[in-house]
């Protein structure tokens, strides 16, 4: 089949799914927004790629205004018509689509029906929801209906999709009351790219070169958006300030990682280092050069959102610290197969006592690091994945 997967953010597993449907075969176009400032996977042709795989980056004229949301729903909207065009000028069987924006979607949604391509809604988030609850209290009043519309408007796209892929059975008792037909419905949950993430060495180049090889490390990497509280980041820079050989690292950009270089400055914090994305090729020694790797989440993202990054950090065979909701599917994988510590996001105190314990226990971190590496070795199988998503695309091909 002549297949697109449209991924909004250039995350990695996503192309390495596309890689693996070229590998067996179909002929597959991997589109990413390539204006969207997040931490991209690889997104390039590479030596061994199948030739029936290509990968393209669609940008539109100025910047992405990610915070000011009248700017950002022109963007989205002007996005979902460039997208649209692009895959009605490649003319494929199916599209599979995600983390794209409503309007955007909806867009593509209506050109797709007009030419007779089937549609896939991969749902990593549930936006609508999402909106709904950050917009209310941001705006209020027309906040909530603002959120109310994407909510309806989602609701739409997931009925009128050929087939739908949930990264979490949390989300399936949305899907029934919003009238989605259970045949409609899988759930394949999310992972990472070990081959491209293998673990790296504790002492290792990029270690070296920010000077980490000496002190224990927390270090968190990738986006720090509205449903991260950076405040507890601040919580942990503060509470270890006094102890030189422990540094709070944060690889990340935009407004959190912009609020705790302010707080920084305020607060003469010099165990607190932040440094901006880095090369996809350097996220494995990123993560390595980490003794705890961090993971936050806020309360109310928790129905609606899982973080890829643990999928991640997992690889990195590293015990992971969480600030996530217990009910959530990623706190969820961490507990069940004790592959790090998680406390609940507004108990700041708890958060820093599971700290302690993780700083205190290096026969514990081994131990949580090494289970986080079994389950990633045990659960990332991209030809078993494939094969689900083989499986999701006949179903919609029929």
């Amino acid at each position: 089949m002549r297949i697109v997967i449209h991924d909004y953010a250039g995350h990695p597993f996503q192309a390495q799914l596309s890689r693996e449907l070229a590998r067996r075969g179909h002929e597959v176009l991997h589109l990413y927004a390539a204006s969207n400032p997040t931490p991209k996977g690889a997104l390039v042709r590479r030596d061994g790629d199948p030739a029936n795989f290509e990968v393209e980056g669609l940008s539109l004229a100025g910047p992405y205004q990610i915070y000011a949301y009248f700017r950002r729903w022109r963007h989205e909207r002007a996005y979902g018509r460039l997208l649209a065009e692009r895959i009605g000028a490649w003319r494929p069987d199916l599209v599979i689509c995600c983390n794209t924006p409503l309007d955007a979607l909806a867009t593509l949604h209506r050109r797709c029906r007009r030419m007779g391509i089937r549609l896939i809604f991969w749902i990593q988030d549930l936006l609508g929801l999402a909106a709904w609850r950050i917009l209310r209290s941001r705006i209020p009043g027309i906040g909530a209906l603002i959120g109310r519309y994407h909510i309806a408007k989602e609701r739409r796209l997931a009925r009128g999709s050929d087939a739908l892929v949930l990264i979490t059975e949390d989300f399936a008792p949305i899907m029934r009351d919003w009238g989605v037909e259970d045949g409609k419905v899988h759930v394949i949950e999310n992972w990472a790219p070990l081959d491209e993430l293998p673990p790296s060495p504790r002492d290792n180049e990029w270690a070296r070169g920010h000077g980490l090889t000496d002190r224990l490390s927390i270090l968190y990497t990738g986006m720090m958006g509205l449903k991260h509280n950076p405040g507890l980041v601040l919580e942990l820079a503060c509470h270890f300030r006094d102890r030189p050989e422990i540094a709070t690292v944060v690889v990340s950009e935009g407004r959190g990682a912009d609020w705790l270089a302010a707080r920084k400055a305020d607060l003469g914090l010099d165990n607190l280092i932040l440094l901006g994305f880095q090369p996809y090729d350097q996220l494995a020694k990123v993560m390595g050069s980490g003794d705890i790797l961090l993971a936050i989440l806020e309360p109310g993202a928790g129905v609606f959102s899982v973080p890829s990054k643990v999928m991640s950090y997992l690889c990195a065979g590293r015990p992971i610290l969480a600030a996530i909701p217990p009910e959530n599917l990623a706190a969820k994988i961490i507990t069940a197969n004790e592959a790090g510590l998680v406390a609940h996001p507004n108990d700041a105190g708890a958060f820093l006592e599971t700290a302690e314990r993780l700083i205190a226990g290096r026969a514990l971190r081994q131990r949580l690091g090494q289970n986080a590496l079994d389950y990633a070795t045990r659960t990332f199988d991209i030809e078993a994945i494939g094969t689900r998503f083989e499986t999701v695309i006949r179903q919609a091909a029929e």
